[in-house]
């Protein structure tokens, strides 16, 4: 009789397990090795409007038809107020090999699909100029995940760092003093939420290295930071004789996601 019983309950169990295999999201686990960094230079508020109407209508969905599920997107905090507006576009890539492969097919398909942005006349362009840099993900950098926050998104605080190094030689003690150092084993531990951490292969700042953490909001910024300072683990660390004089420029940016960001 107890025989007869399990059976039944074990393929319910199983079909349970089916059915909620099937109807789960799937997202890929793949470690993102290389990012894009595009900022968009801009002067007024229209510009902007067409970017973000270009990002999220078409950028973004094209991007993840290619299989790029996760994009950030960002705004410099007093973005509406500065002369120089910006929007930071941040896309990970598996290997160097999807980044050509996706830029080219990409690139294609939104110049075939036009729209305002694509077809902006020369003397009403779209943005004043963009930048693209390529980061080469660190080696303790495990994966890319998106933050959660209960905070809404207006308020969060998303900081870019860059630390550009005096010489090669010295750039590379900073970038092991992140790897071997663990820097981002520590920054994981007290809970900095970091996005990304990597060396920048090309770009109008070298030799240099990016990362970019993120807070509910800047209350919980100024925490983090009083806690990593006075950290044990931070003060020997920061210390040792062999990781001294390695950064000779720092410029942090506050950025906040936008409403479509999907980090």
């Amino acid at each position: 009789m107890k025989k007869r019983l399990i059976l039944p309950l074990i393929v319910t169990c199983l079909g349970f397990l089916l059915t909620s295999a099937a109807i789960a999201p799937t997202t890929s686990t793949e470690r993102p090795t290389y990012f894009a960094l595009k900022v968009y230079h801009l002067k007024t508020a229209r510009q902007e409007g067409l970017i973000d109407s270009f990002l999220q209508r078409q950028y973004l969905p094209t991007m993840h038809a290619a299989g790029i599920a996760t994009i950030g997107v960002f705004k410099p905090i007093g973005n509406d107020t500065a002369a120089d507006r910006r929007v930071y576009v941040f896309t990970p890539f598996t290997s160097l090999k999807q980044w050509e492969k996706v830029d080219k097919e990409t690139t294609a398909k939104l110049l075939a699909a036009g729209g305002t942005y694509v077809n902006a006349a020369y003397n009403d362009p779209a943005y004043t100029r963009h930048e693209t840099m390529l980061i080469r993900a660190f080696d303790e950098m495990t994966g890319l995940t998106a933050p959660r926050f209960e905070a809404p998104k207006n308020e969060r605080v998303y900081e870019l760092r860059s630390y550009e190094g005096a010489s090669e030689k010295l750039f590379r003690n900073k970038v092991q003093m992140f790897n071997a150092g663990k820097e981002i084993r520590l920054f994981d531990r007290l809970g900095f939420n970091g996005i990304f951490y990597g060396e920048v292969v090309f770009g109008a700042k070298m030799p240099n290295l990016m990362y970019m953490t993120s807070f509910a909001n800047m209350p919980a910024r100024e925490a983090h930071w009083k806690a990593f300072g006075s950290d044990p683990e931070w003060k020997k660390l920061s210390a040792l004789p062999e990781y001294q004089h390695n950064v000779s420029h720092i410029d942090i940016t506050f950025l906040r996601p936008t409403d479509y960001s999907g980090l």
